[in-house]
């Protein structure tokens, strides 16, 4: 069965699903063990083409590795999931940055319009757990969130799984229809890494070199 034709599970069949991974794991993807893991961090790390952020948001932040990392290029950091088991794990990991801030979102719907502009938005391997409707709706609202020369960053992995609803290309294709510009794209056989933002310019456009 293609991804895009698999029946997609109503809110509470994910929430089971996630909180089962978070209850038998307190690292169940193997975020802060694996190699793959780190490596594709780093990828994400090096393709913002800002050095530092004001305001980020980073839906699906799961157990926080990834948060971290953001934190440390970011002045605030809204991060959420839609697992209370997940966020347990993330507010140990972040406990010691008073600059980020921890909550439940159900998304598309529960997306932070009362806290945009956001200077940065990463959506990293949560977007293909939704249907194409509501993936439609998440990027047209993180697009309209961005301030004036903000960024959206979206990393998933290639391979088909058993709780996947949509497929990789059809996540990044609804950033691609937002209609802002790709400034990067890092393509492998296990992830595919791309940036769209409000200002073409590249890294060295914007920096005076080009």
């Amino acid at each position: 069965m293609n991804a895009l034709d698999k029946p997609h599970p109503n809110v509470q069949d994910r929430l089971d699903y996630f909180d089962g991974l978070y209850g038998d794991s307190a690292d169940p993807y193997g975020l802060r063990t694996r190699w793959y893991e780190q490596r594709k961090r780093a990828a994400v790390m090096a393709a913002l083409p800002h050095q530092r952020y004001g305001h980020v948001y980073e839906p699906g932040c799961g157990v926080g590795e990834l948060t971290v990392e953001l934190a440390a290029r970011c002045d605030h950091l809204l991060a959420s999931d839609f697992s209370e088991k997940a966020l347990a794990l993330a507010r140990d990991r972040t406990a010691h940055l008073p600059h980020v801030q921890l909550a439940r979102h159900t998304l598309p719907d529960d997306w932070p319009v009362g806290e945009q502009p956001f200077d940065l938005v990463v959506v990293s391997e949560m977007g293909y757990f939704l249907d194409a409707g509501a993936m439609v709706r998440l990027a047209a609202l993180a697009e309209a969130s961005l301030a004036s020369d903000g960024v959206i960053v979206a990393c998933d992995w290639r391979h088909d799984f058993q709780a996947r609803a949509l497929s990789t290309d059809a996540v990044h294709g609804a950033f691609a229809a937002t209609g802002l510009a790709r400034i990067v794209l890092h393509s492998e056989r296990d992830f595919l890494l791309q940036v769209w933002a409000r200002d073409p310019r590249s890294v060295g456009q914007r920096s005076g070199l080009a």
